[in-house]
């Protein structure tokens, strides 16, 4: 059965009356009227045929009327419909209840070419699957709505269809493809650039044909299609298709209803190239490089370790530096010779922060022409532990250096000042000489000074400790710092109220805050506020920080905070090592922060500084807080030591390797009446005392000297002269002895350099003091 194609006039000539139905009526009423007249007997009989024969004729003329309307209104609908339905641009088809197709307009001529099949079901076969269930279910909704409509996803797109029910006759199917409407977001479709419609949770719903043909397949969710989540849009990402993977540049813009269109651009030619075999994706941050050092490109690893966006024409030495040679003759020469080259340590020319990375370069060919491949690994981690051992190994070796220039500079000063004091003995204050040999002295005490610091910060000075109250020691610093700040500088206290006391050396912890404040003082030459602060501080957990861990526990901090020009970034790792400074040239010795650093860390606490440049700095000090205990609460006040006869007596075995030294000690000892012997080593004091007639009643001593140290013979003397004391001497602090040796008795310590009095008076008070057994 075919349909007819062009025209639906048929199926609406149906509803108007029938010709042979109104013949009928009047051949009945003629009948009626004749059968009446020649058969009916006279009288009502007659009267009933003529009158029912009358009533048909009157029938019969009634729907000849109503033929001729419905003719003339069929007439018009027919013009109407056809140009509706006929013309219509969306496919339109009649059928009827058994889905047989009655007509079709020229739309669905084009778009449905006849193939011999009868049925809409059977030509809607090859726009989508098993259209019988659907075409039954929007017939079945229409017949009892009157209309139905559906929108189908089918492989061209999307499609909708409408029916609507034309009474017993049949029904109205119209096939609309929603592509080619305009405006609309399906018309992707039919667009040559691959799009892709995305749902809520990465669902994939739709792909064009573009898009299927260079996937390869249909997929169905994000993570099939990018292997790389998430999407980065505006830029290349990595596709996975049948053929491998795929360079892209997604483009994204958002749809109704939370969906999202996804635009994917194919790179090909150098770029794509560049990327080829998932390099962006590789989890390494890699680099491929030209021997003359261009970067031909980078992955994404590479583009963030790198901190900054990777141009065309950009240079490795404009990302990294360090190298210690051109980075372009390392280049050079790995690109010359292809085999294994050890990996280098390069500095990124970061301006966050500091970043390290440890190069690999390999040399590959790529179409002919020979490249080098730069596999980097953020060793930032490593660089900084390797320079806190570095750190720590200067610091130990700074340190030991200084203690040693300590020890000999003290011995130099002792002999200096020692022999002054001799000289000044032979002059009065009318002499010429005599103010030369003051300046000498001033001098020479001035250089002890100097030494101090060097022994405070190779923390090998001599501490006394005692309980401080910051509240007290800052009042009675307050007229000093006042004076030393100026007039310009304003100096602010602000205390705790429940400050705890802390354990430190009190003149030592003066020195610390002092040099503080004079490097606030002048930092800031405008003037400005110098604010110090004390809080209590408990911690619950270790604080990490600046290479150093503070343990958990309570303690009490000072700040010093200044408003000057502050400290640059890379310099404030420094600012704590000897004889390093931030000021000009003459204006600093570098040995204010390193002296306090070691007096700080000497007394058990922690320093640490924060700076931003042209707000100010701040130091922070931790001191732990004090915590009573029995043996340090304070012995009884003893009565005063007698002052030292300008006389005295005795026999004093003087011990010491420097010769200027034991050349003045003994000139002083012989002076005040003393009865001196020398010896040059321990080994000569031990041979002394092996006479047993010789009476000696005290020992002084230099600690440190070649062969056996103070210490170590007078123990081995006093095993055969218990009851002699023992003055030690040195150039090194208390801290030098041993701390495993045991404490040798009736000994005090006189640290270089001393005067003539410091060691007569300390000969004389140690020779009549009582024997502790």
């Amino acid at each position: 059965m075919t349909s007819r194609p062009i025209t639906v006039r048929n199926l609406f000539q149906l509803a108007a009356p029938t010709a042979a139905r109104i013949v009928g009526v009047l051949v009945l009423a003629l009948c009626l009227i004749v059968g009446g007249v020649m058969l009916a007997p006279a009288g009502l009989p007659q009267l009933a045929a003529l009158a029912a024969g009358g009533t048909l004729i009157a029938v019969g003329l009634g729907l000849w009327v109503r033929r001729q309307v419905s003719r003339h209104a069929l007439s018009l609908a027919n013009d109407l419909l056809e140009g509706f339905i006929d013309k219509d641009a969306v496919p339109s088809f009649v059928v009827d209840a058994e889905g047989r197709i009655r007509a079709r307009n020229t739309a669905a001529e084009k778009q449905f070419p006849e193939t011999g099949e009868a049925t809409l079901a059977a030509t809607l076969r090859s726009v989508f699957a098993n259209p019988s269930a659907v075409l039954y279910r929007l017939q079945s909704r229409a017949a009892q709505a009157g209309a139905a409509r559906e929108v189908l996803v089918t492989r061209r797109g999307h499609v909708r269809l409408a029916v609507h029910q034309m009474g017993d006759q049949g029904f109205l199917w119209r096939v609309e493809d929603m592509s080619e409407r305009p405006h609309s977001a399906r018309g992707a479709e039919a667009m040559p650039v691959p799009v892709i419609t995305l749902g809520r949770g990465g669902a994939v719903l739709f792909m064009n044909e573009a898009a299927r043909a260079i996937v390869g397949q249909r997929v169905k969710s994000l993570d099939r299609l990018f292997p790389a989540l998430p999407v980065r849009t505006g830029e290349v990402n990595v596709i996975s298709t049948t053929g491998g993977l795929r360079d892209v540049l997604v483009s994204e813009f958002q749809g109704a209803a939370g969906r999202v269109e996804l635009f994917l651009m194919p790179i090909e030619g150098k770029i794509g190239a560049a990327k080829a075999s998932g390099f962006d994706t590789l989890p390494v941050p890699m680099l491929k490089l030209a021997p003359s050092g261009r970067i031909l490109a980078a992955n994404r690893q590479a583009v963030e370790l790198l901190g900054a966006p990777v141009g065309s024409e950009a240079m490795i030495g404009s990302f990294m530096q360090g190298l210690g040679r051109p980075i372009a003759d390392w280049l050079r020469d790995t690109a010359r010779d292809a085999g294994a080259h050890p990996s280098e340590f390069l500095r990124l020319t970061r301006k966050d922060r500091e970043a390290f990375v440890q190069v690999s370069l390999s040399r590959v060919v790529e179409e002919g022409e020979p490249i080098l491949i730069a596999v980097m690994n953020d060793a930032t981690e490593l660089k900084s532990l390797e320079a806190q051992f570095v750190q720590s190994q200067k610091m130990q070796a700074i340190g030991q250096l200084a203690g040693g220039i300590a020890h000999d500079f003290n011995n130099l000063l002792t002999a200096i000042s020692g022999h002054c004091d001799l000289l000044l003995l032979r002059h009065d204050q009318g002499d010429q000489d005599y103010g030369d040999l003051v300046q000498i002295r001033q001098n020479a005490n001035r250089a002890g000074s100097l030494v101090g610091q060097l022994l405070a910060f190779s923390r090998k000075q001599t501490l006394r400790p005692q309980v401080v109250d910051l509240r007290d020691t800052l009042s009675d610093l307050t007229h000093l710092l006042n004076r030393l700040v100026g007039e310009k500088v304003t100096l602010t206290l602000s205390h705790d109220p429940v400050l705890r006391p802390i354990r430190a050396d009190k003149r030592q912890l003066e020195q610390v805050l002092m040099n503080l404040v004079v490097n606030a003082r002048d930092a800031m030459p405008q003037g400005g506020e110098i604010r110090i602060e004390t809080e209590v501080l408990s911690l619950d957990m270790p604080l990490e920080r600046d290479r150093a861990t503070v343990p958990a526990g309570d303690y009490v901090t000072v700040k010093v905070r200044d408003e000057g020009v502050g400290i640059p970034r890379d310099k404030l790792q420094k600012i704590f090592e000897p004889f390093y400074t931030t000021k000009r040239t003459g204006e600093g010795t570098g040995l204010g922060l390193s002296t306090a650093y070691g007096i700080i860390k000497q007394t058990g606490g922690y320093i640490f500084v924060d700076s931003v440049e042209g707000v100010g700095t701040e130091f922070t000090l931790y001191f732990p807080a004090y915590e009573p205990r029995e043996e340090d609460q304070p012995a009884p006040q003893a009565a005063p030591e007698a002052e030292a006869p300008q006389q005295g007596e005795g026999v004093i075995l003087l011990v010491e390797d420097e010769a200027p030294v034991r050349a003045f000690a003994s000139r002083a000892l012989r002076l005040r009446g003393y009865t001196v012997l020398e010896a040059e080593s321990a080994e000569d004091a031990l041979e002394i005392l092996e006479d047993p007639g010789l009476m000696v009643d005290v020992f002084v001593t230099d600690v440190v000297m070649p062969g056996m140290d103070g210490p170590s013979w007078v123990r081995k003397a006093q095993d055969q002269r218990p009851d002699v004391k023992v003055v030690f001497v040195s150039g090194y602090a208390e801290g030098a002895f041993e701390e495993d040796a045991p404490e040798v008795p009736n000994s005090v310590f006189l640290p270089k350099p001393f005067s003539l009095t410091q060691l007569a008076e300390t000969v004389y008070q140690q020779m009549h003091r009582p024997r502790l057994h």
